[in-house]
């Protein structure tokens, strides 16, 4: 953990304002695109593949370029992040760890109303904003599957968890924090839950391993069994998908997450270093 090959960044509060900044700018510069095509060309872009695409890079990828900039290469340095493979062990671990936190977060997120003077209106946005993404199933897939994995884990765990332990602390602090963070960001109750506890896991993964690419395959596994479900079965939820009750998934992915988390965590007394 010495090796300050991986560790020489911080988050501190001027990297905070300087991301914010990176996204209320990005965000802003999506929004008028949007204002410019429908104005002067009548055209609603929000449909298309290549706006959805190029909206979601221009999100979160000037988020990352500005702390760079304007927080790495001012100290002279550069962001980079370990992406070794780990022993085959591991990943026998870890995939069906994230399995079951998967069945628990489906069973919690079940409890945010879908109806109501608030949550109605709230539900009815966000099943509109889920229905413009593309039918192309090459164009989710790259979204989901392939860019998601790899920037959100750069952005929240890579830049954000890592540079909070990095500041001093603590590892469990951050880890709950970066999940936080990364559940907010998906604006809505019914994603925020399953974010912030799936992102529990990459956190502590990503601790544990000192590995990048560990939470970016456990991303991508998570993010493709949800597209291949509503591409091809047209269903988020594994208990309709398996006609099984969802309290019985619940109880299966609390125990499939205890066990593999207990194993991973206490007894694969392997720690890493970068």
């Amino acid at each position: 953990m010495n090796n300050s090959k991986y560790r020489n960044y911080v988050l501190d509060s001027y990297g905070i304002i300087v991301m914010i900044l990176a996204l209320i700018f990005s965000s802003s510069l999506i929004g008028l695109v949007v204002f410019w095509a429908f104005e002067y060309f009548h055209k609603d872009i929000r449909y298309s593949d290549a706006f959805n695409i190029l909206s979601y890079l221009f999100s979160f990828l000037p988020v990352i370029a500005a702390f760079d900039y304007f927080v790495m290469r001012r100290k002279g340095k550069v962001l980079n992040f370990n992406m070794q493979t780990r022993p085959f062990h591991v990943y026998l671990l870890i995939f069906p760890m994230m399995f079951g936190m998967m069945l628990i977060a489906e069973y919690t997120t079940s409890f945010v109303p879908i109806s109501g003077p608030v949550f109605g209106e709230w539900y009815k946005m966000f099943s509109e904003q889920m229905d413009t993404i593309s039918e192309d199933t090459f164009t989710v897939f790259l979204l989901v599957s392939f860019f998601a994995p790899i920037i959100e884990e750069i952005l929240f765990r890579g830049i954000i968890q890592k540079g909070m332990i990095n500041k001093g602390i603590k590892p469990r602090n951050a880890i709950v924090i970066s999940a936080l963070v990364f559940g907010l960001v998906h604006f809505n109750p019914w994603q925020f839950i399953g974010a912030f506890l799936l992102g529990l896991v990459l956190g502590v993964v990503y601790f544990k391993t000192k590995s990048l690419l560990m939470p970016i395959l456990l991303h991508f596994f998570n993010n493709t069994i949800a597209a291949i479900m509503m591409k091809y079965y047209y269903t988020e939820s594994f208990s309709d998908l398996l006609n099984i009750p969802s309290y019985i998934l619940l109880l299966l992915g609390i125990a499939i997450f205890a066990v593999f988390y207990y194993i991973f965590m206490y007894k694969n007394r392997i720690y890493y270093r970068e």
